[in-house]
């Protein structure tokens, strides 16, 4: 009995000596028989973390082994993965966050602070009678010795403290912390371990939801497990080697604002499988769905997601080739994603690459000097964005009514400009006459774009609020 207990503790000793256990912070449905299901809370020893995306772990409440998502998880005991903490997370982001219906006043959460390393900025929606509902943001700074501060005259040892300190009184915050901001899931990245190159076999086609002149969209359930969106390609739309090559780019370009590229089947007819995102594209949602009642404030915003989106593809030195409302998609709570990116430049059908005044060639959103000489950089990707812009203030009209693409080529050429949309503000104007200058580098960059919409409706407001007069 005694050698039994003994092997016991020594195997307890060695789970406990020097390991990091990890903590559940969502719940998550194996997918494959490799993956383990999981409860938000559930412990797990890491067993091989090298891969990245999905580690081998042990669930200390089960004793099964097997894969995890490892954004699912954070070691336990770390500020990682206290509920209030939402990580890399922008000041617009998460005032998006915190605005949503049903949230109070009082509702935080705490993040990184996007410009100082090592600090964190605390946000939390409070209300007043001149703006209504709005989010304050506060800086928490870092002491020498360790210790976090918001207003020097109180002090902490650990963030878990300040914030446990901010729950029970505000204490100079304009309002007293009263709920974590609730918080979605995250998607995994890709469907499961080894899981990029897939058998068709492992996909089911369920609903169509649209098509295209090279291929159809289609929510699907992949492995009858997940569900999934499924874009098919005529066969001869373009080479299978180039388009593995491509997607192979277009698999790391990894973003909250870019859909998710999961998996492919890479022989003809071939298969794009990505998240798939509810409320369809937003050309479709701005025409038919619940973005018909969207006022400009809302419009505004999702314009400022898709230039986040597109920031981040300018960072990347990528282009997209084909930004309009019907490659945008939206998911819950006005979310939008960049779908499609790259996949332009890999079309072989003779129609499109020929450009001018051809039906299969978006010409209406083209900048001339891509349309004319096919020359496509970021700064024509610029020129769409601003054709997206009326896109979106016109609730998904065409751009250039009444003219037809050749039409529309050769007055754009000589200089004509869509006049400013009805209701649209002139400053809203005003940078889309800027996205559409004939010279590709007076264009702005989405960098700028990015932050003009953001700050669209507060640019006269400090963006945080000052820790020392507290």
């Amino acid at each position: 009995l005694c050698n039994i207990f003994r092997v016991k503790l020594k195997k307890f000793l060695l789970l406990a000596g020097g390991v990091t256990f990890f903590v559940a912070l969502y719940d998550y449905e194996a997918r494959t028989s490799d993956d383990l299901s999981f409860k938000k809370g559930d412990r797990f020893q890491i067993i091989n973390n090298t891969e990245g995306d999905w580690w081998e772990a042990r669930s200390i409440n089960t004793g099964q082994k097997g894969y995890i998502p490892s954004n699912y998880v954070a070691p336990a005991d770390s500020i990682q993965a206290e509920e209030w903490y939402f990580g890399k997370m922008g000041r617009k982001d998460a005032e998006r966050l915190l605005l949503l219906p049903g949230n109070q006043r009082g509702t935080f959460l705490a993040r990184e602070s996007e410009t100082t390393k090592g600090a964190y900025s605390l946000s939390i929606r409070d209300w007043d009678e001149v703006k209504g509902d709005n989010v304050k943001h506060y800086k928490i700074r870092k002491l020498d010795n360790g210790g976090y501060y918001i207003t020097t005259r109180a002090q902490f040892e650990a963030l878990q403290k300040l914030v446990k300190h901010y729950t029970e009184h505000a204490d100079g915050l304009c309002y007293r912390l009263t709920t974590v901001c609730p918080t979605v899931k995250p998607q995994t990245q890709g469907l499961a371990k080894d899981a990029w190159e897939i058998p068709r076999e492992s996909l089911r086609l369920e609903l169509k939801l649209g098509q295209g002149c090279f291929g159809e969209v289609w929510m699907g359930t992949w492995n009858g497990t997940t569900k999934v969106a499924i874009k098919t390609l005529k066969p001869g739309t373009m080479s299978p080697e180039a388009f593995l090559q491509e997607a192979q780019i277009m698999k790391k370009l990894r973003h909250d604002k870019l859909v998710p590229l999961y998996a492919v089947v890479s022989e003809e007819p071939i298969y794009i499988v990505t998240e798939f995102m509810g409320k369809g594209s937003l050309l479709d949602f701005l025409k038919e769905g619940d973005g018909r009642y969207l006022k400009l404030p809302q419009l505004v915003d999702m314009a400022a997601q898709i230039a986040d989106g597109m920031a981040f593809i300018e960072r990347m030195n990528y282009i997209h080739r084909d930004l309009r409302a019907a490659n945008i998609l939206v998911a819950d709570n006005l979310v939008c994603k960049i779908a499609d990116f790259g996949l332009a430049r890999l079309i072989e059908d003779n129609e499109y690459t020929a450009r001018q005044g051809v039906s299969k060639f978006p010409i209406k959103w083209t900048a001339p000097e891509a349309a004319l000489y096919g020359r496509f950089t970021i700064k024509s990707d610029v020129w769409s964005f601003g054709i997206l812009l009326t896109e979106l203030v016109t609730k998904g009209r065409v751009p250039y009514p009444g003219m037809v693409n050749r039409e529309v080529l050769e007055q754009v050429e000589r200089g004509y400009r869509m006049p400013c949309p009805q209701g649209c503000p002139e400053s809203l104007h005003e940078m889309m006459r800027h996205c559409w200058k004939k010279e590709p580098d007076e264009r702005p960059t989405f960098e700028y774009i990015q932050s003009f919409l953001e700050d669209y409706f507060t640019a006269t407001e400090p963006q945080y609020q000052p820790g020392d007069n507290l």
